[in-house]
């Protein structure tokens, strides 16, 4: 599949409703994944678990992360990404960031629900963190377009060898 352009990556990331699905390490090992409501600001993804939430506490103890943004309807775009997440705001410095956070709200919900559903959480602390795309190994694809070789739907790789789609490719 072709790569997203970096505008096509910035158009995708910064559409309303996308969800963001974090993956962090519980503290047995195991992998957690937790939806999330995110922003991209600048080349950077944030986002912001409550005080009680466990992929904060894993975030606390091991900051590694996978993340995926996608969609189910054409083009199918995708974006993954393995990184660290760098904690820019932790628990109680709300009021310094609660801009961004209503911000985050108003992807999902109407300004008017977001500016309630702040109001009635103001007394639940968050942490804000982000992870920057550019230190991170991201991968992103999406269906051909009109005009682009249908062979680009999926990497050589994934063709064994002998296969009609393989000796199209080679």
């Amino acid at each position: 599949m072709p790569k997203l352009s970096d505008q096509e990556l910035t158009a995708f990331l910064d559409e309303p409703g996308h969800l963001l699905r974090l993956a962090t390490v519980d503290s047995d090992g195991m992998p957690r994944i937790s939806p999330v409501w995110f922003l991209h600001v600048k080349g950077q993804v944030v986002f912001t678990p409550r005080a009680q939430s466990v992929f904060r506490e894993n975030l606390a103890r091991d900051p590694r992360v996978a993340l995926v943004v996608d969609e189910t309807a054409l083009p199918y775009r995708k974006l993954t990404v393995q990184g660290t997440a760098e904690l820019l705001h932790d628990l109680g410095e709300d009021d310094v960031w609660r801009d961004t956070y209503r911000a985050i709200a108003g992807r999902y919900i109407p300004q008017e629900a977001a500016e309630s559903y702040i109001q009635n959480t103001i007394d639940q602390p968050r942490a804000l963190f982000g992870l920057t795309l550019a230190d991170a190994k991201v991968s992103s694809w999406r269906m051909p377009q009109e005009g682009e070789p249908a062979t680009g739907i999926w990497a050589r790789r994934y063709y064994g060898d002998g296969t009609k789609m393989a000796e199209r490719l080679d």
